[in-house]
């Protein structure tokens, strides 16, 4: 089988000084390539046939086009020229020829037979857009060659998605000085130039001349090959360049094509005088990419169709019949070329992808992509926002306001400074690698909006201005500064707080003999007793120590342990006494601790006295000390929070918070002028903010000052309350004992370094803050410059709150479940003593020689426990026993009747303890007999015939 192969002609129009150069180099390569590889087009091969014209002769580039058409074509490619391109469109379009463009079409009308794969200037400016918006730049200057650049710039001109301030000029290099000096003398920073790429090389030279490649000056080009105009020679002059790339110059293939095209050039004009193309065009590119399209193109038609060439001629005016389905291939071709990819709708590229590409220290770099479908793609941030020149000398503003920023020396013009913000500024200059210039603000402020003027002032205003870089000192960092300006990472976290002038309460002082209004007495030295007139004095003051459910358990408590110890009392057999000590046969017996005496006792031990009732039995005792410890706790606590709340109101002061500042007209309150504190009373949407406000703005004479000294001496001077900064604050507060803080804080917010809106200073400058603050440097700052030992003020013993608390449950709760155990134990052990004693009486009963009927354990504990819980103080006691019934002449028998029954009863262990307490008793009672009897006659004596018959029956 014999494969045919068919010959298909491309034709080619290309200018006249492209002749032998990099588009008709590439363009050969591309068909030589295509011949060679056999992947696109197996049967079918390529010649070609180019035509070169005189770009301002476009009549006879005409005729010429007329005479490639009538020799037979299946396609045109070029020329890369606008201008003869859009005439020669015309012949193509009638007669139905594929018409393959890589130039720019600013026409934007559909064009059928029409293919180009140079990017749409509608969607460049969409990008060019998208990179202005990230840079965040409200103000730009747009620079224009040629005299179609308005037309070609239209949508970035009229853009209506971004607030845009755009100065326009058209430049020749005639003109390039002058424009550059308007552009400077406006303070515009950031540039967009649209020109020819052979006058890029002289429009940065004359950039260099004026200066003006300082960092703040950004320079974007929209051309495509700005990149191979040899940007790497600047580097070391720091300018600040951005452009676009549509060819990847790092891609493999790429890099292919460059080599051999390289050495294609290289044999055309001998291997001596080749040059070397170090960087694809974008023009070679799309033109070797326009003959692969059309190759891809042909390949899908010939699947379906067979190929032949068109037979036209412009004088017919006849179409091919083949060029419609060939144009409808092409526009569906879908593949990577040299300039990214290739996508086409109705002849339009779509889908293609920009490099972003910036000159840092070394080298010109990628730093992002853009895509219609993505936009900018930034993967170097650092490259936009960080500066170029490591030596670069920045403008700082500031504002003298102590520690921050302080006045050192100053010698006629010359002054140096000194402070807070002096010394973290060093630091930070020495990390991120700049020197600075610092000058004061003319205008001595921190920067504010005024809504009257609708402009900014102070150093807000020199930001915005451009005419410093860095404005440094306190400067807070709030919604509307950050509108205008953008700031660092705050170096201090602060709030506003109200300073005002403390008043110690003296009761006793000495009149002043200066003062205006005294009079002099002979009697110079007097008291005079002062009392505060704070607050309205509080009858039942007393009782604020303790809160009033501590108050209340108390009295629960003092009434459960009465009770508790009535009825231990009762239980104890050890609490019923004998009246009559010497009456050993008596059968009444008392208890003293009664209703009323339990009750006496208990107030007695709460109110730290005596009650003359002494508690003898184990439970009684227990309930005893731990009612005791119960109130030594009480007592102690009391008496130290009641001298807590006597020295606090010697040092209250008439407001507490903002909210007792707002309810009142007496005390006067202000904040500094044009500052973030007055800002945020200004639009707070608080009620009571608001009601500050209202105050501060009406009140005449004005309670705003201008410094902060100003501020601190009308606080001295009384009635007056100055809203301030913490920070601030915590400073005057340890060089003036005279002063306190009121309240707390009533927001949260920063001190940050403020810098011109898209700073490249601002990221690094916030890296140094934060390595900073991790090393603790900050820290170090802030002590050196607010703690300086031989200013601090000592507060020894004083508290930054001015109310005590009372004591509650949560302070002294434990002490009352410490009670409530006591008494527990208590009424447990005299269960115990009560039925230890039930026992031993029925035991007595059992042992005794006497025909007393003995009773079980049952109805003696019954017996005894109706007895304890009689509701009188004494009863006589049924069949009461005694183990010994009398202290008289029968007591030997009784001891030696005991001795007896515990020798002889073999089978009771006797114990030692029973022993010695038998031979005691023996002992002690012949002594008690003898005593007795002396002590009878002696009462007998004493007694008249009257009283005899009491005294006897006494005795």
């Amino acid at each position: 089988m014999t494969v045919v192969q068919v010959i298909t002609c491309a034709r080619a129009v290309f200018t006249t000084n492209q002749k032998g150069g990099s588009v008709e180099t590439a363009f050969k390569h591309a068909v030589h390539n295509i011949n060679q590889e056999k992947s696109l087009l197996p049967h079918t091969k390529l010649i070609y046939d180019i035509t070169y014209v005189n770009k301002n002769d476009s009549f006879h580039a005409l005729k010429k086009v007329c005479q490639q058409v009538h020799m037979g074509v299946q396609a045109v490619f070029g020329p890369t020229d606008s201008f003869i391109g859009n005439h020669i469109q015309s012949v193509f379009d009638a007669l139905d020829i594929p018409h393959l463009e890589s130039r720019l079409d600013l026409d934007g009308k559909f064009k059928e037979f029409s293919i180009n794969l140079y990017p749409s200037q509608a969607v460049l400016n969409q990008a060019y857009l998208d990179l202005i918006k990230y840079l965040k730049w409200t103000r730009i200057a747009v620079l224009y060659e040629e005299n179609n650049g308005l037309l070609k710039l239209r949508e970035l001109i009229g853009a209506r998605s971004v607030d845009l301030d755009i100065y326009m000029r058209q430049i020749v290099p005639r003109n390039f000085k002058s424009i550059l000096q308007s552009i400077r003398q406006k303070d515009i920073y950031n540039i967009v130039i649209d020109m020819k790429p052979k006058n890029i090389k002289p429009f940065l030279d004359e950039i260099f001349k004026l200066k003006m490649n300082d960092y703040k000056y950004h320079y974007v080009f929209t051309n495509f090959d700005t990149e191979a105009f040899h940007l790497v020679d600047l580097k070391y002059n720091f300018i600040n360049v951005t452009t676009f790339r549509l060819v990847d110059a790092e891609d493999r293939k790429v890099k292919r094509v460059l080599e051999n095209l390289e050495h294609l050039i290289g044999s055309l004009h001998g291997s001596s005088s080749g040059k070397k193309v170090h960087i694809m065009k974008t023009e070679p590119a799309l033109v070797h990419d326009s003959v692969y399209v059309f190759a891809a193109g042909l390949q899908a038609l010939e699947r379906s169709h067979s190929i032949t060439s068109s037979n036209v001629s412009c004088e017919a005016e006849i179409p091919w019949n083949g060029g419609l389905s060939l144009i409808n291939y092409i526009n569906s071709v879908e593949f990577q070329g040299l300039t990214g990819p290739i996508e086409f709708k109705e002849g339009e590229r779509v889908q293609f992808k920009l490099d972003l590409l910036k000159l840092k220290a070394k080298n010109v770099v990628k730093v992002g992509e853009w895509s219609s479908s993505t936009g900018v793609n930034i993967m170097d941030h650092a490259a936009f926002f960080h500066p170029i020149d490591p030596n670069v000398t920045l403008v700082v503003t500031t504002i003298l306001e102590q520690p921050y920023v302080m006045m050192k020396t100053r010698t006629n013009s010359t002054f140096a400074l000194e402070g807070f913000c002096i010394d973290l500024l060093d630091a930070i200059a020495k990390l991120v690698g700049f020197k600075y210039n610092i000058s004061l603000v003319p205008d001595g402020k921190y920067g504010v909006y005024d809504y009257k003027t609708g402009e900014w002032n102070g150093m807000v205003r020199q930001l915005i201005d451009k005419k410093a870089d860095l404005a440094v000192g306190s400067m807070t960092i709030n919604y509307a500064r950050e509108s205008v300006i953008d700031f660092t990472k705050p170096f201090m976290n602060l709030g506003i707080s109200i300073l005002f002038k403390t008043k110690p309460h003296a009761f006793v002082s000495l009149p002043d003999p200066f003062e205006p209004g005294t009079k002099l007495t002979p009697f110079p030295v007097r008291l005079f007793l002062q009392v505060p007139k704070n607050e309205a004095k509080q009858l039942f003051s007393f009782m604020n120590p303790l809160a009033l459910n501590i108050w209340l358990y108390i009295l629960a408590a003092y009434t459960l342990v009465s009770l508790t110890l009535l009825t231990v009392a009762r239980l104890s057999p050890y609490e019923w006494q004998n009246p009559h000590i010497c009456m050993l046969t008596n059968s009444y017996v008392v208890n003293p601790f009664s209703m009323g005496n339990c009750f006496w006792f208990t107030v007695g031990s709460l109110m730290q006295q005596g009650s003359d009732l002494n508690p003898r039995g184990t439970s009684t005792r227990i309930v005893g000390a731990i009612w005791w410890f119960f109130t030594l706790i009480i007592i102690s606590s009391y008496t130290a929070n009641l001298a807590a709340f006597l020295t606090v109101e010697r040092m209250i002061s008439p407001i507490e918070n903002a909210e007792d500042l707002a309810g009142q007209t007496d005390i006067k309150y202000g904040t500094l002028e044009s500052g973030s504190t007055m800002a945020f009373f200004r639009d707070s949407m608080i009620e009571t903010y608001k009601k500050m406000w209202r105050f501060m703005e009406n009140k005449k004479p004005s309670v705003f000052v201008p410094t902060y000294e100003e501020g601190i001496q009308r606080v001295l001077n009384g009635k007056y309350a100055f809203l301030m900064e913490s920070t601030m604050l915590d400073y005057i507060l340890q060089r003036d004992c005279n002063l306190i803080q009121i309240g707390g804080i009533l927001d949260n917010k920063g001190y940050g370094i403020g810098t011109p809106m898209g700073s490249p200073w601002r990221d690094k400058i916030s890296l140094a803050i934060l390595e900073l603050q991790e090393k603790g440097e900050i820290q170090i700052l802030y002590d050196k410059w607010w703690k300086k030992l031989e200013n601090i003020c000592e507060k020894r013993g004083k508290n930054k709150d001015t109310k005590a608390n009372s004591l509650g449950i949560d302070n002294i709760g434990g002490v009352f479940i410490f009670l409530i155990g006591g008494l527990a134990l208590a009424i447990l052990v005299a269960i115990f003593e009560f039925c230890y004693y039930s026992k031993c009486e029925i035991s007595s009963e059992g042992r005794s020689n006497k025909p007393i009927p003995q009773q079980s354990l049952f109805a003696e504990m019954s017996a005894e426990f109706c007895f304890a819980m009689s509701c009188r103080g004494s009863r006589q006691r049924i069949a009461f026993k005694r183990k010994c019934s009398k202290c008289a002449s029968n007591a030997s028998n009784i001891i030696q009747s005991v001795h007896e029954s515990d020798l002889n009863d073999v089978g009771r262990p006797k114990t030692f303890v029973l022993v010695v307490w038998t031979l005691w008793l023996e002992s002690y009672g012949k002594r008690l007999q003898n005593d007795f009897r002396m002590r009878k006659n002696e009462l007998l004596t004493m007694c008249d015939a009257k009283d005899r018959w009491f005294c006897n029956d006494f005795v």
